[in-house]
């Protein structure tokens, strides 16, 4: 299986970033979005923007990281440098609690097109039609276990061979 090594830097300035949009968002919308964006930045530029761990879970993909943080599970704090999470989550939804400027200097342009793109495309559906939107084959084959990058990747992708050979060699020493 490709691995990457989670930016909890990156999900922590995504995060922000989504709440500065919104006042509030749910749960699924931020995880759903997350999903969409290592997604298509897999595909489009051959690495995702945040490395998380996906679980195929009923209602779609949950990047395992990106939920704790959410969460606000301590374990991510000193890899953030911080004491705290500049978010709360209240039940289903996160509210951003300061107004401290945003640090988006570990997301590259392309990473935040991709964010953009994610972000977008998951405050554009309902919660059943991201549901369902994320229930593709990648999600199908490892249904109820942790998805594969390898299934992330279009199969009509014309480098896919090359790509996957090379992020299974390479993935886990990327620098997200």
């Amino acid at each position: 299986m490709i691995r990457f090594t989670f930016s909890p830097l990156k999900a922590t300035g995504a995060v922000t970033w989504m709440l500065s949009r919104s006042a509030q968002l749910d749960l699924h919308t931020i995880l759903k979005a997350a999903y969409f964006a290592d997604k298509h930045a897999l595909n489009e530029q051959g690495r995702p923007v945040f490395g998380a761990t996906y679980r195929a879970m009923n209602y779609g993909p949950v990047p395992l990281e990106i939920y704790e943080m959410l969460k606000g599970e301590p374990l991510w704090l000193p890899e953030i440098g911080r004491d705290d999470y500049p978010w709360e989550r209240q039940g289903h939804f996160i509210t951003r609690k300061t107004d401290q400027p945003i640090n988006l200097d570990h997301l590259s342009e392309m990473d935040l097109a991709a964010l953009e793109t994610g972000y977008e495309r998951s405050r554009g559906l309902t919660f059943d039609e991201r549901t369902q939107a994320t229930h593709g084959s990648d999600w199908t084959k490892a249904y109820p276990g942790t998805m594969a990058y390898e299934d992330m990747i279009d199969p009509d992708r014309p480098d896919r061979v090359g790509l996957l050979r090379e992020l299974e060699r390479l993935g886990p020493h990327l620098v997200l």
